[in-house]
């Protein structure tokens, strides 16, 4: 019978304890302005907008250097035009990329911005593109990191109902006397 008030303890107590512990949610985003690129930045993020609008993986990959890199969150790195074309194959959509900063040396540079699934529209994510300028003097993606700006949505703890973040996942054993 203890054994027993102590599991209807816990599973009273434990899913209420990680709810509490949780952050308030976070207040709405402050939109950060945008900045205006210089036109041949601007064509790396046009470009960029065609092609995955277009879901056209060729035109996207075409736009990495030879030795690229995508680095999206949750997934392992992807480097290399074969690479990022086999990766994009079948993605695509609706996108607009925005630049928040930028700076180029010699033949080097990079863009940060945000992006979402229209230019009027709240951004739904970051991305950092570090760029390299090619001996034609043509800017390519050297890496293209991006993440969400939500948080990953709850997962179920493997063998149980509730509802957690994964960093709260974990198996809970009584051990009683007797």
């Amino acid at each position: 019978m203890r054994v027993f008030r102590l599991v209807l303890l816990a599973i009273i107590i434990f899913p209420a304890s990680a709810m509490a512990q949780q952050p308030d949610p976070a207040p709405a985003a402050t939109l950060l302005p945008s900045v205006v690129l210089p036109p041949d930045l601007d064509r790396v993020l046009r470009d960029y907008e065609r092609a995955w609008q277009g879901h056209d993986a060729r035109a996207l990959s075409e736009l990495f250097a030879e030795d690229g890199f995508v680095l999206t969150g949750g997934h392992p790195p992807v480097r290399g035009r074969a690479a990022i074309r086999a990766a994009y194959s079948g993605a695509g959509g609706a996108l607009s990329l925005r630049a928040l900063a930028y700076s180029r040396t010699g033949r080097l540079g990079y863009i940060i911005g945000g992006f979402g699934t229209a230019p009027a529209a709240v951004d739904t994510g970051k991305f950092v593109l570090t760029l390299k300028r090619s001996a034609r003097g043509r800017w390519l993606i050297m890496s293209d990191m991006d993440n969400p700006n939500q948080q990953r949505p709850w997962q179920p703890c493997p063998g149980a109902s509730a509802m957690r973040p994964p960093t709260l996942c974990h198996e809970v054993r009584f051990v009683t006397s007797p």
